[in-house]
Parts: structure tokens; sequence; C-alpha cells
């Protein structure tokens, strides 16, 4: 979606121009910003250090909207895959889009909300589940005793599509 225009004298000639929805840093300086298509500025219009810090990483598999990720060191390369509480990768962030095995994924930080679930109840805590999903009850310790299966909560549902995520840590049962 174009953003509003205006209208600005260039070289003696009236034209009409756009304001801009993503920067591209130094070479848009002065140009005036305008909305995106859900009504807010784009993160690259933003100073660092001001919204949510995400960090471009290799996907070592191919990762669902709203898979929470397990980061790991892949022969000296961090790459992403799904956390999992059956085989000791916790949850370090989650991805808001569908990403392809060896692509980049944009990793966003537990303490964020992750926008990109379905079907949660809400004001419930969910915990990390099996491949990057979600489960509602936590393990747990005497059931799980010995299995190496990890706790972690994520955080509370605020909407049946979104977890408000919190970064407690977790518990190797």
């Amino acid at each position: 979606m174009a953003g509003q225009g205006f209208l600005a004298r260039v070289g003696g000639i009236t034209k009409q121009i756009l304001g801009i929805q993503v920067s591209a840093g130094a070479a848009d300086a002065g140009k005036i910003p305008a909305l995106d298509a859900t009504g807010r500025f784009d993160l690259s219009m933003l100073p660092v250090g001001v919204g949510v810090q995400t960090k471009p990483v290799t996907a070592s598999e191919a990762l669902d909207a709203g898979n929470y990720v397990n980061l790991w060191d892949n022969a000296g390369t961090l790459n992403a895959r799904k956390a999992d509480n059956s085989n000791n990768r916790p949850a370090d962030g989650f991805v808001l889009a569908a990403v392809a095995n060896a692509a980049t994924a944009t990793v966003y930080p537990l303490d964020a909300p992750n926008t990109a679930l379905s079907s949660l109840a809400v004001g419930i805590r969910y915990y990390l589940g099996t491949a990057g999903g979600v489960i509602s009850t936590p393990l747990d310790a005497v059931a799980q005793a010995g299995t190496g299966k990890i706790d972690q909560c994520l955080g509370k549902s605020t909407s049946a599509t979104e977890i408000l995520t919190t970064d407690d840590g977790y518990v190797v049962l």
C-alpha cells in the first residue's frame, strides 16, 4: 500500500512525492516517512535500541510462523531450529513468518509478543512443546523425572493468537 503523498517543486516542475514506508538508512535521510499497511512505522525507521531487536539467523530446517526456535552452533555459524522440550532444545526466541530451510529467519527475542499463533485460550500460561509448538500443561517433575525433557514457561496468552512471552529460564527434568 503506497503511503500518502504531497506536492513539491522539483527542478521547476510540480511532482507528487510519496512518503517512504521502509528506510534504506542514510540514503533516505530527509525523506518524509509514511505508516505501513498495519498503520505503524516500519522498524527500519526507528533508532537503534527502540522497538524489538531482532536477529537475522540462518534456519537449519523449515520453520513455521509462530514457531519457537533454538539457536545453536552449526559448525561455527549461528543457526535457528525448532525448539523442542523432548530433545534438549530450549526456546531462545521465535519467528513470526515461515522460513525455508537455509533461508534467513528473523528471530524475535523472548520477552516480546509472539503474534503468529492460533487457537490459544486467553489468560493461560503456555509452555514449550515439541517441534516449535506450545502446550498448556507444564511437564510434571515426578512423571517426567529422568527423561531429560525441558520444562520452560513461555508466557501467558493475551488473545487467541498471541503469547506475551517471558524469559524465565527453564528446567531440565
